[in-house]
């Protein structure tokens, strides 16, 4: 019985070292993707951020940087893919929902959009950015009202940027 105790302890540690060394070599993967994003070398980053997933499938800034780096490029599908696995591992992750919402929005499938604002407004109601992402979509439905009401949410939560947005939009 000791024995088995004292193998299951050994494997334990082992686990928890190989655990470590891929959260290492997934971050330096991660850093060598973000030197290639900054240098506008796209397909080098995703490649680079893929590495970085698989050495650590829980690396959620990959995920997500992956996911905006495809947008980017064109692949929306790919893009969608990547955010739709991390609300799958992490249903709480809020930029998830958000990086979501802003593709759904830039593929004008408004409702989807709005569903994962309101998701990510629910994770955190003062999330400025899920506001005014939100009222582009409800601008893109034809809800002007709506819109404006969430881009004065987003004005009032601290950003800047939706001044200019009300004005753009004839808000009131």
């Amino acid at each position: 019985m000791r024995y088995r105790i004292v193998l299951l302890l050994c494997l334990c540690l082992i686990m928890s070292a190989a655990n470590a060394q891929d959260k290492n070599t997934s971050a330096k993967f991660f850093n060598q993707a973000m030197i290639k994003f900054r240098q506008a070398k796209n397909e080098e980053a995703i490649r680079l951020l893929s590495d970085a997933i698989n050495a650590d499938t829980l690396n959620d800034d990959a995920w997500i940087k992956r996911g905006f780096i495809k947008s980017r490029v064109g692949d929306f599908e790919g893009e969608l893919q990547d955010y739709n696995r991390i609300i799958a591992i992490h249903p709480d992750h809020k930029w998830a929902y958000i990086s979501r919402g802003s593709a759904f929005n830039r593929m004008e499938k408004y409702n989807e959009a709005i569903s994962d604002f309101n998701k990510a407004l629910e994770l955190d109601p003062k999330d400025a950015e899920a506001y005014n992402n939100r009222g582009f979509a409800k601008k893109g439905l034809g809800d002007k009202e709506g819109a404006c009401s969430d881009w004065n949410s987003s004005r009032k939560l601290g950003n800047s940027e939706a001044s200019v947005i009300l004005k753009n939009n004839n808000c009131k």
